[in-house]
């Protein structure tokens, strides 16, 4: 919810120019139940959820709709090369370590979608 809110807040400082319409689930499984082909430019998936993790979830998302881009979110270590070859399907490019503080967040959601 606080990465829905920084997200919002922009558009709130932004003079009327919406950039950012954000959409959150709590459950993978939900998310990939009512997720819409061609709607969405960019996932921001947390890697640990209950169910399915981050890269089982965008590999679901991914056969549904190859056009929309993801970036990951994480608090813990991970080691992009074994993910790699553990998600061969998964580009991998983005990757947000949390915490984060909520403008560089919004900074680097920004730069994902340009």
């Amino acid at each position: 919810m606080t990465f829905k809110k920084g997200l919002e807040a922009e558009n709130e400082n932004s003079k009327g120019k919406i950039f950012f319409q954000v959409f959150t689930y709590n459950d993978p499984l939900l998310a990939l139940a009512e997720f819409k082909i061609n709607f969405y430019d960019l996932l921001l998936l947390d890697v640990n959820m209950p169910k399915l993790n981050g890269f089982e979830l965008s590999e679901k998302i991914l056969e549904l709709d190859l056009n929309v881009r993801v970036c990951y979110i994480s608090a813990g270590e991970m080691n992009i090369e074994a993910l790699r070859e553990q998600y061969k399907s998964l580009s991998m490019g983005c990757f947000i370590k949390k915490p984060v503080e909520i403008e560089k967040f919004v900074r680097r959601v920004k730069t994902e979608l340009d």
